[in-house]
């Protein structure tokens, strides 16, 4: 068994037999339905939750990916180089259609994600600077620094993001210790089945980036920390992730990167590769609460 399934079991079950149900609550997300004649009917979107899970990842021993349920490597890998090579937040550029349903006129999702990432500043480690180069200037000439943040919660621009898209996934906190990347990361909401399982998508996609970073800095790979505030599970999910729960185990796969790259802004979807990932794919349905 992978540590990802591990501990996706340990929290699934929780959720399951201890969570908190909101179902007396108002809540923001709802369902989008459609009555017999074709009109839109909303219906809130229910969770249980618990608060304040944590995984810790050695990703020098392996790479966390589920294997209880099939994920998409390849689409992880284009949004982390969409948001922290490419720091945009234009879905046309991101070469998939996860955020089609949030894309707004202007065909951005808002000044959410990548757009923060891409925002310069007067920094200590030098004046018009974003983030992303902020970080990597510390990593390889202040490793020891304990300030090494980057965040997309920016408060100034909450009501220029899209209503249903302030970041779920939105600080990191980076330490090197013994010549390891250890990275932090928080995250405020997750969606159990569909991307903050543990060795889901947010996983995968933070997992590539230590091991991108990492290596642009001269550095091995170390831990990954993900604390989720808020996980749950919506109420029209209880059943696939009973589903997937009966679903075999198998060991996590071999990871590639190409060690050739050197800067950051180099990678492409063909610089990574997952060797035996064995997985059970979904066939169901899964409905998307917006």
């Amino acid at each position: 068994m992978s540590i990802a399934d591990k501990y996706f079991k340990e929290e699934a079950n929780e959720l399951l037999t201890n969570g908190f149900n909101d179902k007396d609550y108002p809540v923001r997300p709802v369902w989008i339905d459609y009555d017999a004649e074709g009109n839109e009917v909303r219906t809130p979107a229910h969770t249980i939750k618990v608060f304040g899970a944590l995984r810790r990842y050695d990703l020098s021993k392996e790479f966390p990916i589920l294997t209880l349920r099939t994920q998409p490597f390849k689409t992880a890998v284009k949004e982390v180089i969409w948001m922290w090579c490419k720091k945009s937040n234009i879905t046309a550029e991101l070469g998939a259609h996860i955020w089609d349903s949030w894309t707004l006129p202007d065909g951005t999702i808002g000044k959410t994600y990548g757009y923060q990432l891409a925002q310069k500043y007067d920094l200590p480690e030098g004046d018009n600077l974003d983030q992303v180069e902020a970080l990597i200037y510390n990593l390889k000439h202040n490793p020891m620094n304990r300030r090494m943040i980057v965040t997309m919660w920016n408060p100034r621009d909450l009501k220029e993001m899209n209503k249903t898209l302030m970041p779920c996934v939105y600080e990191t906190i980076w330490d090197v210790a013994d010549g390891r990347l250890n990275c932090t990361l928080i995250q405020r909401s997750g969606d159990t089945l569909a991307a903050a399982a543990s060795g889901g998508f947010d996983t995968i996609e933070y997992a590539l980036l230590v091991h991108m970073i990492a290596q642009v800095c001269g550095l091995k790979v170390g831990y990954l920390n993900h604390y989720v505030n808020n996980l749950h599970i919506y109420d029209r999910h209880i059943d696939a992730i009973k589903e997937v729960l009966q679903n075999p185990e198998y060991d996590a796969p071999t990871f590639w990167i190409n060690p050739d790259i050197k800067n950051l802004e180099d990678f492409t979807i063909d610089d990574f590769r997952l060797d035996n990932y064995k997985s059970t794919k979904y066939e169901g349905k899964i409905p998307v609460a917006v």
